[in-house]
């Protein structure tokens, strides 16, 4: 018996006209997720990829990865059979065999894609619901809670049969001509802010501050590894570091304290918004917006007076994915992705180590341009660039 994965296209079914860009680009990222596992066959038909492998793997390893692509609505091991209904019957119980003996009750579902195929959907749920209860006498059908599910589809080139379909990542394929810079903290936000705007197609480069002798290795290395983490969403990606530990003393020395946040949130902005000018002048992916992993009220510099004069510096948008959400949700998230645990290690970085103890929740853009005078911001920020270093994890 040869097994496949079927892979069920997510919001890709109603992209119209864009539609076969966006199944090009999935069966892309799929084939670089699987691409150490072996060899496979990847067949398109309607709104469903085939996976077949050449040779016998395992191929729950290849779940796994397949998991974790952004694009695919519902996934699931399958048998391939021939389109010969006496075949399919015949190795609908050989199959499932073992789930069938174990279960009570079960229902048919049946999806036929080639109408040329001799019985309708109903007339396929129907003969194989009698096949099985005259070979499994302890069963009965269970059209609304059944203990299992059996599906058969029947397309153009083969017919398959399961039982037990996944949920997908969803979302949309993650394209590298659609391109943002992360602002990358070591915290909870930042990493599922990477994962929620990646799921919506966008690949990421991303920048992470470190502030030595405030800020240690194992700091960056948090940081390291929560990249490592995300590459395990068929992520790639790019990480700059600044070191902005000169541009965080001359902020504390000269600002009022109760403006730090913000002050050091806008160099920030401009720090990022000026890599992502490189990338262009460089002839990369041009970066089209910033992303942040900031929620409204979470924290002082993120109230809607902090977050417009953050936005005031930057000349290209920034995306706040989690902005509508609370920390229950976003840790939730987090955990899912598999990110919470490395997260939560108690390496500060440079924003937490430098906070001041009553930020202003409701600042006004003229105080913070006023403070801002009193700094030598725009050469230190060009200082802060000549030393930066990319590291491709």
């Amino acid at each position: 018996m040869k097994e496949a994965i079927l892979v069920k296209e997510g919001e890709i079914f109603l992209k119209g006209l864009n539609k076969k860009k966006f199944e090009s680009t999935l069966i892309k990222n799929i084939k670089s997720a699987i691409k150490d596992l072996g060899e496979f066959t990847i067949l398109k038909e309607q709104s469903t990829i085939t996976i077949i492998p050449s040779k016998d793997i395992d191929l729950d390893f290849v779940l796994d990865k397949i998991s974790k692509v952004f694009g695919i609505s519902v996934f699931s091991k399958a048998l391939i059979v021939e389109k010969d209904f006496e075949i399919i019957k015949n190795s609908c119980i050989k199959y499932l065999e073992k789930n069938l003996k174990n279960s009570k009750n079960f229902k048919v579902i049946s999806k036929r894609s080639d109408k040329n195929f001799p019985l309708s959907s109903q007339s396929i749920c129907c003969e194989i619901g009698e096949f099985i209860l005259s070979n499994f006498k302890h069963m009965s059908v269970n059209l609304h809670n059944p203990e299992i599910s059996i599906y058969i589809e029947i397309r153009d080139s083969f017919s398959y049969i399961y039982s037990k379909p996944f949920k997908g990542a969803g979302g949309i394929p993650v394209n590298n001509k659609e391109k943002a810079l992360l602002l990358l903290s070591g915290g909870i936000d930042s990493p599922v802010a990477a994962w929620m705007i990646s799921k919506r197609g966008i690949s990421l480069s991303a920048v992470h501050f470190i502030s030595p002798p405030y800020t240690g290795a194992r700091a960056l290395k948090k940081v390291e590894d929560l990249i490592l983490i995300l590459k395990e969403w068929n992520l790639k990606i790019p990480l700059y570091i600044v070191n902005t530990t000169k541009l965080q003393e001359e902020i504390k020395k000269n600002c009022p304290q109760n403006l730090l946040t913000i002050v050091l949130r806008r160099a920030m902005i401009k720090i990022a918004q000026k890599i992502a000018i490189e990338e262009k002048e460089k002839g990369n992916v041009e970066i089209k917006a910033l992303v942040t992993g900031e929620s409204l009220s979470q924290v002082a510099s993120q109230t809607l007076s902090a977050i417009a004069c953050t936005n005031s510096v930057s000349s290209i948008p920034i995306l706040r994915p989690l902005i509508g959400m609370d920390k229950e949700e976003i840790v939730t998230l987090a955990k899912k992705i598999g990110s919470f645990n490395t997260s939560i290690l108690p390496y500060e970085d440079c924003c937490s180590v430098f906070s001041p103890k009553h930020p202003k929740t409701n600042p006004r853009l003229f105080e913070i341009e006023n403070a801002e005078k009193n700094l030598n911001l725009e050469e230190i920020i060009d200082f802060c660039l000549e030393n930066k270093e990319l590291k491709i994890l």
